[in-house]
């Protein structure tokens, strides 16, 4: 029980912790859970493109119905997104998806989502933690049932009304960008989001030229993360005048890259602004984002009157964040993004869409330049310092008793403490250093008007961090 650990985005590790074993126990934990909150409903449980990933959910299903309760699932691997709209669509108690998002091959994960589409808070795995325990099935004539059903049908109608309704292509509900003549280029990474996510743009008239998107369970040998070094081809494809746009998904589909003519790849944060900004045209409201994501956001925000919630990292709390103000847009910097109108989990295939109407509208290029004309430029970068789990507490809190006065020759004015430590300088630049939540590093994080100074800042961070591990 002591190896089983719900941090940033629920469960994950190695297989050689993540085991069959363990993850009957965690089904029987959320078994028990949603009986002692009275909830009766159905469950989802969806998986990702992974060898052992319908295995896991086979044997998550199979101790959820022992415990009485009816569980749906997909006919493949669908993306994590489409889970979650399930749940709410459906009216399901919560849903489960087994899942390492990012992670190399040699991970797996399991992730439970409430009754509400949105990402659990503590105090929800906490309390699936508590319940922890091995199978104590029913007897047999009160098991549940499994029923296969179609999670991308009801999404994509979804994803393409709500789409409509935000953009001129769309007319009663109806969405074609087939006049805008775009090529998009997408490559799944060999993930769950092969035959969703391009399924989508394709219906919505885009020409889509796809890359990577067979399935392959050790995504050709690396990890599918969607980082600039791991996306080479489909740059390419874009700068080289091949495609008008590029588009990226991570393993499972929750978060989004973007690659544009000008820049080949478009820093999260840039896009961000961008999609904020394009929001902002129409409708009203607040954005809310990552401490770890560019004040670009606040900048765009001040100049349409609205406001900015900045929270810890996690899109648990993004997304409670956004129940508490209505806000009209919540992301971080790592490319998970959602909108209002939609479930409260970042949702890369949703976003995929709505990056090529807004492209179609606008190249995205453009609009970016010129918001970092009117607001200032700001780059952001971010490197890793390897670091033990059980050592992360120990290394945060002896940085908090050494927090210098200065970085990098700059004075340190104030010190965000909500997550990790955020380091404001007197020049308007930041420093942060938090323990990752998903993997044995500590991030360290800084923005800055030019390259050369995010890269001192982050020297300076390394300094300060490294003696501490």
């Amino acid at each position: 029980m002591e190896t089983i650990s719900f941090g940033t985005d629920g469960w994950r590790a190695t297989l050689a912790e993540f085991t069959t074993p363990r993850v009957r126990m965690v089904g029987q934990a959320v078994a028990t859970y949603l009986a002692d909150e009275e909830h009766d409903r159905p469950v989802v449980i969806g998986y990702d493109a992974r060898e052992t990933s319908r295995g896991f959910a086979e044997e998550l299903a199979r101790v959820l119905c022992a415990n009485g309760i009816d569980v749906l699932v997909p006919e493949r691997d669908r993306p994590t997104p489409l889970v979650a709209h399930a749940i709410v669509e459906r009216d399901l108690a919560g849903g489960l998806a087994i899942t390492a998002s990012h992670n190399p091959p040699e991970y797996n994960g399991v992730k439970f989502i409430p009754g509400d589409g949105a990402p659990a808070l503590p105090e929800v795995t906490d309390a699936i933690a508590d319940r922890l325990a091995e199978p104590d099935p029913l007897p047999e004539d009160q098991h549940g049932s499994v029923q296969e059903v179609d999670l991308a049908t009801p999404h994509a109608d979804t994803v393409f009304e709500l789409v409509a309704s935000l953009t001129d292509a769309g007319e009663n509900g109806d969405f074609d960008l087939s006049s805008a003549e775009l090529t998009v280029a997408y490559d799944a990474m060999h993930g769950s989001g092969r035959g969703t996510t391009d399924a989508v743009l394709e219906r919505a008239g885009l020409a889509v030229d796809c890359l990577r998107c067979d399935r392959d369970p050790e995504f050709g040998g690396g990890a599918p993360e969607p980082a600039p070094e791991n996306l080479e081809e489909l740059i390419d494809r874009v700068t080289n005048g091949d495609a008008d746009l590029g588009i990226a998904n991570d393993g499972d589909a929750d978060r989004i890259a973007i690659v544009t003519p000008d820049r080949g790849y478009l820093d999260e944060n840039l896009f961000f602004a961008a999609l904020y900004d394009y929001l902002l045209e129409d409708a009203e409201g607040s954005a809310v984002r990552t401490v770890s994501t560019t004040y670009l956001i606040d900048r765009v925000a001040e100049a349409h009157g609205a406001s900015v919630r900045e929270v810890p990292v996690g899109f648990k709390w993004v997304a409670e964040a956004m129940a508490d103000g209505d806000a009209l847009v919540g992301g971080e910097e790592s490319g998970g993004f959602t909108i209002r109108g939609h479930v409260r989990e970042k949702d890369g295939v949703l976003m995929a869409l709505l990056a090529a109407a807004m492209h179609a509208e606008e190249p995205l290029d453009e609009r970016v330049d010129r918001l970092l004309e009117d607001h200032g430029t700001v780059v952001q970068d971010k490197i890793s310092v390897a670091c033990p789990d059980h050592e992360k507490t120990r290394v945060i809190d002896d940085l908090g008793d050494g927090i210098p006065d200065a970085v990098a020759g700059t004075e340190v004015e104030t010190v965000n403490t909500d997550d990790g430590f955020k380091l404001l300088l007197s020049d308007g630049s930041w420093l942060l250093v938090r323990p990752s939540g998903t993997e044995p590093v500590l991030r360290v994080y800084a923005e800055a008007t030019d390259e050369k100074r995010v890269g001192e800042l982050l020297e300076a961070g390394e300094q300060l961090v490294e003696p501490l591990v």
